[in-house]
């Protein structure tokens, strides 16, 4: 795991001792700590001025030791406390200052999204968030939010609130929109995803009505694992129609 940096950003500045490296060497030692991040989020982070790396003559970014650990910080902030890129950016320029900050309280006692699954309880033990959190969650406006939910991508459960994987649908579907997709783009890989979850659904369902609670809580983890692994064949699937080799 990445330590939280106690002093400045560093903002593209690196000592002569300091290693610089790209920005898909920065993406492999975040993942560790933070999975689902992307070169994309990567990149608008960049564009949003939170992290300034160098460049090469050629255009290519270079990252220093403090370029990561800042990026590090600035995610675990989004991650654990749901805050915006305007409140990130204040608080660690006030770091750099020297000041001695806190981040706001209410944000701070919110549990992560990133929970184990509860077999027994046959659901997520993650808090759901509210409709601001998960807007500052995601970075977008409430106009976004209405057009993906117009399409069905993202839905509200009975009480409102936004459970963790509606976060992270709601994460993915943006850093997509970066990329100029839209809602009306993404409609065909929600209809593929509930006929995926369909045909998962028929093959756990006997073992989920099964009155032994073992049998039904091996129900759910089966439902798990076939979901990953449908995950992959997708990755996989759209890699080879598109000829492309990840190194």
């Amino acid at each position: 795991m990445l330590r939280t940096p106690t002093g400045g950003a560093g903002h593209g500045t690196a000592t002569a001792g300091d290693r610089l490296v790209s920005i898909g060497t920065v993406l492999n030692q975040l993942r560790d700590e933070f999975p689902e991040v992307t070169i994309s989020k990567i990149r608008f982070l960049e564009a949003e001025g939170l992290v300034e790396p160098r460049r090469t003559p050629s255009g290519y970014r270079k990252f220093s030791p403090q370029d990561v650990e800042r990026l590090a910080q600035i995610l675990r902030m989004q991650r654990d406390h749901y805050l915006p890129l305007k409140v990130i950016r204040e608080h660690l320029d006030a770091l750099e200052r020297g000041e001695q900050v806190q981040l706001p309280a209410q944000a701070a006692q919110r549990e992560p999204l990133d929970v184990p699954w509860d077999p027994e309880a046959q659901r997520p033990t993650a808090a759901r968030v509210g409709r601001a959190e998960l807007l500052a969650a995601a970075e977008v406006t409430e106009e976004e939010l209405a057009d993906w939910e117009s399409y069905g991508l993202i839905a509200a459960d009975p009480d409102g609130g936004y459970d963790a994987e509606t976060v992270t649908v709601a994460k993915l579907v943006a850093d997509l929109g970066r990329f100029g997709l839209e809602a009306r783009h993404l409609r065909a890989m929600k209809a593929a995803a509930d006929r995926e979850a369909g045909l998962v659904e028929q093959i756990v369902a006997p073992l989920r009505r099964h009155r032994n609670p073992q049998t039904r809580a091996h129900a759910e983890a089966t439902a798990k694992e076939l979901a990953g692994l449908s995950v992959r064949l997708h990755s996989a699937l759209v890699q080879t129609a598109l000829g492309v080799r990840f190194q």
